[in-house]
């Protein structure tokens, strides 16, 4: 898929448009990322991992119930989305891995830290936790992807200009259509669909959602929750059961290959139980890596 620049993208990354922002920004290999580290400098340290759409806004809520806890909180907006830049390259989980990497480097943190991953966030998650297991003293995944078979219109996507003409002319009806199945909340449906639609302002943001679509591998990913279930990091699965993007009929089959300690199921709950309920999952997600120091065997 060629980069381009949807018509209703208004705005540029620039520096001018960083200064305006808050948090922080680092230069990594693969571009400048968007950061904030922010809780008790003293507490353990829990690394937040998103999906395919939101900016690091998203785990706002979240994090503040962590510090109130008294953990401390790395979110970061992955390549493309928020703050970070838009790449001119494959969007795939190596990029997302190596920009977790390169971040918790450059910041200078001490290993090893809680990672908590959501949706798409939760396989990039278990990719690092199987590429750095040492740096991952727990693990929890919320409403994962990664199960369902391959849907055929995504296929589509892999020719340059079918991909093109799709997220050119259809994309921004098919993004804001895919938020509106995230949360159970209409109060909240819409305030997710106003924080995404500010972050796609900036060029390049309808392209690299739907690179990821083409590169990132999103299903049949059994392999890899096996994977992680053998690495013996105490591991932490929450899910919505009204989830009706990673419908929750896949529980069973991720705690299988996955192993889990703990399965939290919350009622009346989406997709994005952390945008969604916030209390509820920061509380699951202390309350897990608190105690959590030691590991199975593998």
């Amino acid at each position: 898929m060629r980069y381009f620049v949807a018509s209703d993208e208004d705005r540029r990354l620039d520096p001018a448009a960083r200064r305006t922002s808050r948090g922080d920004f680092v230069a990594l290999s693969d571009g400048v990322t968007h950061y904030e580290l922010a809780g008790p400098e003293d507490g353990a340290l829990v690394v937040l991992v998103g999906g395919i759409t939101i900016p690091l806004s998203y785990w706002d809520r979240t994090a503040e119930r962590l510090h109130a806890r008294g953990l401390r909180t790395l979110a970061c907006s992955g390549y493309g989305r928020g703050g970070s830049d838009r790449i001119d390259g494959p969007y795939d989980e190596a990029l997302f891995v190596r920009q977790l990497a390169e971040l918790t480097s450059a910041l200078d943190l001490t290993p090893p830290w809680h990672v908590v991953g959501t949706s798409m966030g939760a396989l990039v998650a278990m990719a690092y936790a199987n590429r750095y297991p040492g740096n991952t003293a727990t693990l929890a995944v919320v409403g994962p992807a990664g199960l369902s078979a391959r849907p055929a219109p995504q296929r589509l996507l892999r020719n340059n200009f079918v991909g093109s003409f799709v997220a050119r002319r259809f994309g921004r009806g098919l993004l804001e259509g895919h938020l509106g199945h995230n949360v159970r909340d209409p109060g909240l449906s819409a305030e997710l669909v106003a924080m995404v639609r500010d972050a796609y302002r900036f060029e390049g943001s309808l392209y690299a959602f739907f690179r990821t679509l083409r590169d990132f591998p999103l299903h049949e990913r059994q392999e890899l929750f096996r994977r992680t279930g053998d690495l013996g990091i105490p591991a932490l699965l929450v899910w919505g059961d009204d989830d009706r993007v990673t419908p929750i009929t896949q529980l069973d089959a991720v705690r299988a290959l996955l192993r889990p300690r703990q399965t939290h199921v919350i009622p009346q709950c989406g997709h994005m139980a952390p945008f969604e309920r916030p209390d509820d999952v920061g509380d699951l997600l202390a309350s897990f890596a608190v105690p959590q120091s030691d590991r199975l065997e593998p």
